[in-house]
């Protein structure tokens, strides 16, 4: 009877034993896996560090960005997700964070959870040169010069008239169509342009017919123009997203001419001394 009290013992014991070395390790875990991330300034990222936006200079870029419900905002490299959480919550917009950091995009989906926009503010855990984000009509990031060069042939292919606001840093030789600031901090915006590159044939109603070239840089347009094989002034060409405009000087007078760019066709009004005209554009030869 003793012999069998004792190999209950033993046996309870060893139970007890490899009861709390399975249950101390994994209340361990637990706790660990309970405790929710709390990112620090300066942490290291896969191509830059996390340093967020003041909540100022988010609505700033926002506004500059002329933010409406309608649009659709993607906030490269998110962080914290206050981007697309302001995004949401003030404009009714519809916003995806693209952030590598899984932990980050796990903070930022509790933070949506709790402003109550998690249905319009989404999170993705992604690298942003691997993710089509092209769909957007509202771009902001807050990255590097470098990345922000290697992102601007995807970003020039975007769709003429996206917003693009930049937090601290430029695209090179693009230049901005606005700078602003808040808190010290400054912000830039970029409408992405309509491609006018190439040889175009413009009948003003009721007017004279040009044969015009279009040298296009980003948003600023140079050029020539000809009636009847004659070259006339071309001047003051610039684009805002699908929107161009420019001056031509003839014989008749200078016109000042306005319109919208889709695709090869160009529609407008055109301004002279005679008054204003509509006028029309074909491109019949693309930029070399």
């Amino acid at each position: 009877m003793q012999s069998m009290l004792r190999a209950a013992s033993v046996f309870a014991v060893f139970v007890l034993v490899c009861a709390s070395w399975v249950s101390g390790p994994a209340a361990a875990q637990t706790a660990a896996g309970s405790k929710e991330f709390t990112p620090a300034v300066g942490q290291e990222g896969k191509d830059v560090i996390w340093v967020p936006t003041p909540q100022s200079l988010v609505e700033r870029m926002l506004q500059m960005a002329g933010t409406k419900s309608t649009d659709y905002v993607v906030d490269l490299g998110s962080g914290d997700g206050r981007t697309v959480i302001t995004a949401a919550k003030k404009y009714g917009a519809n916003a995806l964070g693209i952030e590598y950091n899984a932990d980050m995009v796990e903070l930022a989906k509790r933070a949506a959870e709790k402003e109550g926009v998690a249905g319009k503010a989404q999170f993705m855990r992604a690298d942003i040169f691997q993710t089509d984000f092209s769909k957007a009509t509202v771009l902001t990031l807050y990255l590097l010069p470098s990345l922000n060069v290697k992102l601007r042939p995807t970003i020039l292919n975007m769709k003429p008239g996206t917003r693009v606001v930049s937090h601290a840093f430029t695209m090179d030789d693009w230049q901005p169509d606005q700078v602003d600031s808040s808190e010290g901090r400054t912000a830039y915006m970029w409408i992405v342009p309509a491609k006018v590159g190439g040889t175009w044939r413009v009948q003003v109603a009721g007017g004279p017919r040009y044969e015009t070239a279009f040298i296009q840089q980003y948003q600023n347009v140079g050029g020539s123009a000809k009636v009847d094989g004659k070259p006339v002034q071309f001047s003051n060409g610039k684009l805002r997203g699908e929107t161009i405009s420019f001056t031509i000087e003839d014989g008749t007078g200078k016109r000042d001419f306005s319109g919208q760019v889709v695709g090869d066709k160009i529609e407008g009004t055109a301004k002279g001394a005679g008054g204003e005209a509509k006028w029309t554009a074909t491109r019949v030869a693309e930029a070399r």
